[in-house]
C-alpha cells in the first residue's frame, strides 16, 4: 500500500530515465511539478546489461535526483506497471536540494543487495545522450502495449 500526504498524493524520487521529463511525459501524459532532491544513505549503480540504473542502501552515500510531487494512485500504480520486476518501492526521507525541508517519498529501490550485475557509476547526461531516442521509443511502445493513456 502507498503512503499518501494529507491530500492523497504522492511523491516519487526518481534518479534514473524518470529524471528525463519526456519519459515521464509519455507514462503520466503530463509532467508533474518536482524539485531537485537528495536521497541520504543510498548509491546509484549501473546494471549490467540495461541502460536505466539501481539504488541500493548504502551508509555515507547521496544519490542525487529530483521528486515528482502530487501523483495520483493511478500515476503511481503506472509508474509500478513501468518499473522493472526487481523494483521494490520503498518509502524513504529525501532532503530537497535547496536545504527547505525533509519530506517523505517513494522510490524504486532494487531488490538483490548482492546482484553481480550491479557495478559502477550511472551517469544521467551519458544516458541521455546516447540512449533516450531509443527509450522513449521503447516507452511509448510499453505505453501502447497496455494501452496506457500516454500511448
Amino acid at each position: 500500500m502507498a503512503v499518501a500526504s494529507a491530500l492523497g498524493s504522492h511523491n516519487v524520487f526518481v534518479y534514473g530515465s524518470l529524471l528525463a521529463d519526456e519519459v515521464v511525459h509519455v507514462l503520466l501524459t503530463r509532467a508533474p511539478s518536482s524539485s531537485p532532491a537528495l536521497l541520504p544513505n543510498f548509491q546509484r549503480v549501473s546494471i549490467r546489461g540495461r541502460v536505466y540504473p539501481a539504488i541500493l542502501s548504502a551508509q555515507n552515500n547521496t544519490v542525487t535526483g529530483k521528486v515528482l510531487k502530487g501523483l495520483t494512485d493511478a500515476e503511481l500504480e503506472m509508474l509500478d506497471k513501468f518499473e522493472d520486476k526487481k523494483y521494490i518501492r520503498k518509502s524513504v526521507e529525501i532532503s530537497l536540494l535547496d536545504g527547505s525541508e525533509k519530506l517523505l517519498a517513494e522510490a524504486y529501490v532494487w531488490s538483490t543487495e548482492d546482484d553481480p550485475d550491479l557495478h559502477g557509476d550511472w551517469d544521467f547526461e551519458e544516458w541521455k545522450r546516447l540512449h533516450i531516442d531509443n527509450y522513449l521509443a521503447r516507452t511509448k511502445a510499453f505505453m501502447e502495449r497496455i494501452g496506457g493513456a500516454g500511448a
